[in-house]
């Protein structure tokens, strides 16, 4: 559908014609330049001008979340962008997207993404968490570091956004794209590195704001870390501020607006310019067309890089406990305080401060038993049933107190 709508834009604005559309043919990586750090590829940007350099629009097939951050990613670690810079639009599926140094606990309400079947996925980025499905552009600009300027690649979004529809945005001061009333339509960060950099951003086209709330609720009261947390923005949807707004013409109009936009003195050149260009390709991000992309892809899926990269934090929740797990000479209520240290996703250590009479419970007392079954388990509702069988097995009349305490520790799991 994208296809054919782009290839319809072409002939409607009498432009330059897509190059590489058709979808199973692989493009020609033989006629482009990859990094070969141990050679000339980290040379001056004087050289690179001299030399020419040629500007591509990429368009991912893909709307796989870990997909597409494995093509980012495989593009930032092996492309030579030194007289061929690029421009990467992608959409994605639900999905809940945080920063390299953030908490998905924290950032997110797992327990719905878990029941609604959105993905939470961890880029290689900094910055906070977004939310994402196919009414969400993303767009990622990849230049040499030399050449990296987040500032002008959201001036050139900004001017797409006015030739095609009269929008008026404007750059906040965390450069961030507003709206008129100050509401967000886009987050940006970046990845800076040597020789490559990459600026990346979303568009809130149509985006579903109602499953956004939802998906971004937390609850972080009684949270302890030093991890990099969010600072939630109001938002608003690009179709909210004019109808008209369409995702394929967007993304078309971005595209063209990035193709006559010179490299480095990041001016307007004009229709002519385009020509000059690699124009727009549809990019199938598969292991025949950049090897070694399922590996990544496996990477950006895996518990271990989505949850195990999280920076340690403590969590601490107090329970009443019910008066009939009580004695009935107990006057006064009581509550049951657990806090669990996590680091690297796995429980680190448990500690229970137990009402006198609960703690006396056969095969309860001392704690021991919840440490030992939690401590080196993943921070997470399996964790828990493992404890709920371990401690069925036990020969105790006070089961009853004992399903109390579990049940109290996957509340403290599924809070967060």
């Amino acid at each position: 559908m994208a296809q054919n709508f782009v290839q319809g834009s072409i002939v409607k604005l009498q432009r330059i014609a897509i190059t590489g559309m058709k979808r199973n043919k692989p493009l020609a990586l033989s006629s482009m330049k990859f990094c070969n750090y141990s050679s000339s590829a980290q040379q001056g940007s004087e050289e690179a001008k001299v030399a020419g350099t040629v500007k591509s629009v990429f368009i991912s097939q893909s709307n796989d979340i870990f997909t597409n951050l494995a093509l980012e990613d495989w593009l930032y670690r092996n492309f030579d962008f030194t007289n061929h810079h690029i421009l990467l639009l992608w959409q994605n599926s639900p999905a809940v997207v945080i920063g390299r140094h953030q908490n998905p606990w924290l950032e997110a309400n797992t327990a719905v993404l878990s029941e609604h079947g959105i993905e939470i996925a961890r880029r290689n980025s900094g910055g906070g968490t977004v939310y994402h499905d196919r009414g969400n552009l993303n767009l990622t600009f990849f230049t040499p570091r030399e050449h990296y300027s987040r500032k002008n690649n959201l001036q050139l979004i900004c001017r797409a956004l006015l030739r095609e529809w009269g929008l008026k945005t404007e750059i906040s001061p965390r450069e961030d794209i507003v709206s008129g009333n100050y509401k967000q339509i886009s987050g940006t960060a970046a990845k800076l590195g040597r020789p490559n950099a990459y600026h990346h951003c979303t568009l809130l086209v149509d985006v579903d704001k109602v499953k956004l709330g939802h998906a971004l609720h937390k609850h972080n009261k009684g949270i302890k870390t030093n991890a990099t947390q969010s600072i939630p923005s109001p938002v608003m949807n690009l179709c909210d501020l004019n109808s008209h707004v369409k995702m394929e013409k967007l993304l078309a109009s971005i595209g063209w607006e990035y193709l006559r936009t010179d490299p480095y003195s990041a001016e307007d050149k004009g229709e002519d310019f385009i020509g000059k260009q690699r124009g727009f390709q549809f990019i199938n991000p598969t292991d025949q067309w950049f090897p070694g992309l399922e590996k990544l892809r496996a990477e950006f899926a895996s518990w271990g890089w989505r949850f195990g990269k999280s920076p340690k934090f403590n969590v601490t929740r107090t329970f009443r406990v019910p008066r009939e797990l009580l004695s009935k000479d107990e006057l006064t209520d009581q509550e049951l305080s657990i806090t669990i240290d996590v680091n690297k996703g796995v429980v680190e250590d448990v500690l229970l401060t137990v009402p006198p009479r609960l703690a006396a419970a056969k095969g309860f007392s001392g704690q021991a038993q919840v440490v030992t079954s939690l401590r080196g388990q993943q921070f997470s509702e399996e964790a828990i049933t493992m404890l709920q069988k371990a401690l069925s097995e036990l020969e105790s009349p006070e089961q009853t107190r004992n399903e109390f305490v579990v049940h109290c520790m996957r509340q403290v799991v599924t809070s967060i």
